[in-house]
């Protein structure tokens, strides 16, 4: 185990959590109406169910890569091209095709935890999001680091949701975003084209080779 491959494994945790989408627009409406301590209770409950994806996840990754190196490489290529149509889609995104904020939640972590086991884009991002950042490495990777990037991964997360605390505190964060939705999903679409172009880079070779 190395403190590159943690640190990428964090790294993948981190942008699987801080990425403008579903889960950070409810976290600005729940902040929003009710304050700091209902957006940290649902950002509890929706860990939980990053746990759960980034764990079955990196047991596909790691299963696959002890398959052998081709079968890494073609999910890397697949993830490269999901995360390059995600971007796409959120590169030119138009006003009025995503979501507003949530309506007042009760009981905010039960939401979140609903909300995280419940996402059906979260096992593929997820494995998008990891494979592209672990697949420089894929040779490094045993059942017997799993524990360690799995925590590596929620920690990660968890660093995400902190700054997401912090800010969906601050007077008019909400506002702000609302004005420049628009902007800030197409630059996190540049930023899911960029891991889609290095997930491509890592993997092709290996196909081709």
């Amino acid at each position: 185990m190395t403190l590159s491959l943690l640190l990428a494994a964090a790294f993948a945790g981190f942008i699987y959590g801080i990425t403008p989408g579903p889960g950070v627009l409810a976290v600005l409406g729940i902040g929003a109406d009710r304050g700091r301590g209902a957006a940290t209770a649902f950002l509890v409950g929706h860990l939980v169910g990053d746990m759960l994806w980034n764990g079955l996840a990196l047991v596909a990754i790691v299963g696959v890569t002890t398959i052998g190196s081709t079968v890494f490489d073609l999910l890397g290529v697949i993830s490269g091209l999901y995360l390059g149509w995600l971007g796409w889609r959120a590169v030119t995104v138009r006003r009025g095709s995503e979501g507003t904020a949530t309506a007042q939640i009760r009981r905010p972590m039960l939401h979140g935890l609903t909300f995280g086991l419940t996402n059906p884009k979260a096992y593929p991002v997820a494995v998008a999001t990891l494979t592209a950042l672990l697949s420089a490495k894929a040779g490094m990777l045993t059942w017997g680091m799993l524990p360690a990037l799995v925590l590596a991964s929620c920690l990660g997360g968890f660093a995400a949701y902190l700054i997401l605390v912090a800010l969906v505190g601050i007077p008019g964060v909400r506002r702000a975003y609302r004005r420049h939705e628009i902007l800030v999903t197409r630059l996190s679409g540049v930023l899911f084209l960029g891991f889609a172009l290095h997930a491509l880079m890592q993997s092709a070779p290996g196909l081709l080779g």
